[in-house]
């Protein structure tokens, strides 16, 4: 090979790679020498100028990452001065200072740290916000996301055979409106809320460039997948908001994730005031030819007291995925993982206040596999 033919296919080659990096920014390979993580702690819903003592358990774990998984601030603003005021209030609590010296903080958002309640592509300052967000979050200037639109991320660690892909999605700067619909539920059935399902074709969550970005994520090498929305993937039936509003959406996440064979896929979610667990049956029509757990954590310090404060004994949502019962006080959610077993064994935990684990499923990478 002459010495000119040689140079030009290098160069020819790394332009290749800079551009598929740039059009799907892809992340790097996870490096042989990164410990694998076994504890990880998320969190939403954390109103800044409320105390948030929950901290001293989340730093107690000693999580190796912690998720932000939405609602991390209350702003709901189109000022961005007071979206950097409230920004900052969560800044000075004293228990987020421990956590940032404890573990690196990764973060998406939902729609009150967005800037607008329930909002998605409606909301007129989107993109001044997300800059708000990703100086907050202390984004640095090559990051993929100062160049694009949407906050959505994703990153892969851990060494070969234990790598754990952290997959954070935006389900707010690209999503359509949505419908709103009457209460249909009967009394004792559970309670709804005022939105249902949004059938047009044309409706999204993720936007048509997030949708190609996934797609190229599921397709890099991992054993453990966690992928975070900001409101939950499997519950369709609570009208709140969820992924259930574009069932088009659903089954396409689903379905993406059956198509690329992606095994090890877990969800994790925020948004309710609530935390419990649900499940998709490996044989639903949706299914991905294992379970599929959605584990929602919610509050970090807002608690929902519609229950008592209304004299109810006890509540209930309809949720036919659910597993176990519901949570409505304070609570953070974790993923443990034990590498060292033969199957290594993942445990999807809410925990209280305190750090008492109050809700838990256990599985092994083996049955998050297809078959």
């Amino acid at each position: 090979m002459r010495r000119q033919d040689f140079f030009a296919c290098i160069s020819t080659t790394l332009f290749s790679t800079a551009l598929l990096s740039a059009i799907f920014s892809v992340a790097p390979p996870a490096a042989a020498d990164e410990p694998a993580l076994e504890r990880i702690a998320f969190g939403s819903c954390a109103k800044q100028d409320q105390p948030q003592p929950i901290w001293d358990a989340v730093v107690a774990l000693q999580p190796q990452r912690f998720l932000f998984i939405g609602d991390n601030i209350y702003g709901d603003s189109e000022d961005m001065n007071v979206l950097r005021t409230k920004y900052a209030l969560l800044g000075a609590q004293p228990g987020f200072q421990r956590l940032k010296a404890t573990c690196p903080v990764l973060a998406t958002w939902d729609d009150h740290d967005y800037g607008k309640n329930d909002g998605g592509a409606d909301y007129a300052k989107r993109r001044e916000s997300q800059e708000v967000f990703l100086d907050f979050f202390e984004a640095p200037a090559d990051d993929a996301r100062r160049k694009r639109e949407g906050v959505y991320s994703s990153q892969v660690i851990g060494p070969a055979g234990r790598r754990t892909q952290i997959i954070l999605l935006d389900t707010r700067y690209f999503r359509s409106p949505l419908k709103k619909t009457p209460n249909t539920a009967e009394p004792g059935e559970g309670y709804r809320g005022i939105y249902g399902p949004n059938e047009d074709p044309e409706s999204t969550i993720l936007g048509a460039a997030q949708w190609q970005w996934l797609e190229e994520q599921l397709k890099m090498p991992a054993e453990l997948r966690i992928i975070a929305s900001s409101f939950q993937v499997l519950a369709d039936e609570h009208g709140w908001e969820m992924w259930g509003n574009f069932p088009h959406e659903r089954r396409r996440l689903l379905q993406l994730i059956r198509d690329a064979r992606a095994d090890g896929v877990v969800f994790i979610s925020g948004d309710r005031h609530l935390a419990e667990l649900a499940r998709l049956p490996a044989d639903h029509p949706d299914g991905v030819g294992y379970p599929l757990y959605d584990l929602t954590s919610s509050s970090l310090n807002a608690p929902s007291r519609n229950f008592t404060a209304a004299g109810v004994r006890f509540g209930n949502e309809l949720n036919s995925y659910r597993v176990g019962l519901t949570f409505f006080d304070v609570n953070f959610g974790t993923v443990l993982v034990d590498w060292e077993a033969t199957d290594p064994v993942v445990r999807l935990q809410v925990r209280d206040e305190k750090g008492g684990v109050v809700l838990q499923q256990r599985v092994t990478l083996s049955q998050l596999r297809t078959r």
